[in-house]
């Protein structure tokens, strides 16, 4: 399967709310899902959402594995979360389960270079479908519900950056973590 260009923000096309996904594992579903694999795993990245490779439907892709598991990658990036199973997400749904809020830095593909501390629920129930249709239904916390709500956010046409309160959290990563390498997701 290809790796697919990643849009990045300034590009019109992340900020389209993205179509429901109507018919499950066709072939035209499975190849996105293998173009987005590769350019999840060519790019480093955690997750992907299709249309930040410009396939507007409600389709996202995610994956974090524990440090010991791919050290390089993983514990580079977040090394103290846990682990968030393989997950492909279609037309998802998010439900809020109470008010707790947690503010974390985050990146993304489609922002490179820069980070920002964004707020997000806490704890969030999850539900749609995978490639073939079968229900998903997960309620978790933590690292698991922020991959989540960011890769999401893309079917809205939602960047981290319009999430963050304090824009003096948001920078570049050589400026905000001198000495540390940074991924861009």
């Amino acid at each position: 399967m290809p790796v697919r260009p990643v849009l990045r923000m300034g590009d019109a096309r992340l900020l389209r709310r993205a179509e429901p996904v109507s018919h499950f594992g066709g072939e035209e579903l499975l190849a996105l899902l293998g173009d987005m694999r590769d350019t999840m795993q060519a790019t480093r990245g955690v997750g992907l959402a299709a249309p930040q490779i410009g396939v507007n439907l409600r389709v996202v892709i995610f994956s974090v594995r524990p440090p010991q598991a791919d050290r390089e990658k993983s514990a580079a990036r977040y090394p103290d979360a846990e682990a968030v199973p393989e997950t492909v997400l279609i037309n998802p749904v998010i439900t809020r389960l109470g008010d707790e809020i947690e503010e974390a830095w985050e990146g993304c593909l489609s922002v490179p270079g820069l980070r920002g501390l964004v707020p997000r629920l806490r704890n969030i129930r999850y539900q749609g479908c995978d490639e073939y249709g079968a229900l998903i239904d997960r309620t978790v916390s933590g690292f698991h519900a922020r991959v989540v709500q960011h890769e999401c956010d893309h079917l809205d046409g939602i960047l981290y950056p319009m999430r963050i309160r304090d824009m003096a959290k948001f920078g570049y990563n050589e400026e905000l973590f001198p000495g540390r390498t940074m991924p861009d997701a």
